[in-house]
């Protein structure tokens, strides 16, 4: 009965939005869209 971990970049990307509490902010930061921090969450 092994849970598998979400992907490592969807961790950065939550992590990201935490800290900023801002989509558009947490992409800016990873160098991505909005729409795929969004995505991702």
């Amino acid at each position: 009965m092994s849970k598998r971990l979400p992907p490592l970049n969807a961790l950065r990307v939550f992590d990201a939005a935490a800290r900023h509490l801002s989509f558009t902010r947490a992409a800016d930061e990873l160098f991505v869209t909005q729409a795929a921090v969004s995505h991702q969450i």
